[in-house]
């Protein structure tokens, strides 16, 4: 299992969410396997230009990760309709 860690603005996002456990519990489940997708994980690969970027969809909610070593790091959520955040040149 790999080790996930959020960023501190996802935190207060998912505080925020009102729905922070069923979110939490589909972050966690990502530590199985960030990269296929399945039944309740609908995961895409995004390109980065510092490195590929993952997304996760859980309803309306997106989160944006990244995979490096056996860390997951989970680096920002938003709402479905939010521009997907464009990498700094």
């Amino acid at each position: 299992m790999m080790e996930i860690r959020v960023h501190p603005r996802v935190k207060k996002y998912l505080d925020e969410s009102g729905e922070k456990e069923r979110l939490k519990e589909h972050l966690r489940k990502l530590a199985d396997d960030p990269f296929t997708p399945r039944k309740g994980a609908d995961i895409k690969k995004l390109k980065g230009k510092r490195h590929d970027l993952y997304r996760l969809r859980v309803g309306p909610h997106r989160f944006e990760y990244f995979v490096e070593d056996d860390i997951i790091w989970i680096e920002r959520a938003f709402l479905r309709g939010k521009d997907y955040q464009k990498e700094k040149e």
